[in-house]
C-alpha cells in the first residue's frame, strides 16, 4: 500500500510545482461596476413655464 500512497504524493507536488494554488475567491460584490452611464444635466430638470408659453402660445 505504501507505494500507491507515495505515487500520489509525488502527483500531488508535481502538479502544485505545476499550478500552484487556487486564485483567490472573488465576492458577488466585486464582480459588480456601478457608474454613470452619461453626465448629469443640470438644465434638464429646470422648468420654465413662461418659455413653454412662449414658445406655443405666442
Amino acid at each position: 500500500m505504501s507505494p500507491v500512497k507515495n505515487s500520489n504524493d509525488g502527483a500531488t507536488a508535481a502538479r502544485r510545482a505545476r499550478f500552484g494554488t487556487l486564485p483567490r475567491r472573488i465576492r458577488p460584490e466585486e464582480m459588480v461596476e456601478e457608474r454613470a452611464v452619461t453626465v448629469p444635466d443640470p438644465a434638464k430638470d429646470t422648468y420654465n413655464s413662461d418659455h413653454w408659453l412662449v414658445r406655443y402660445c405666442l
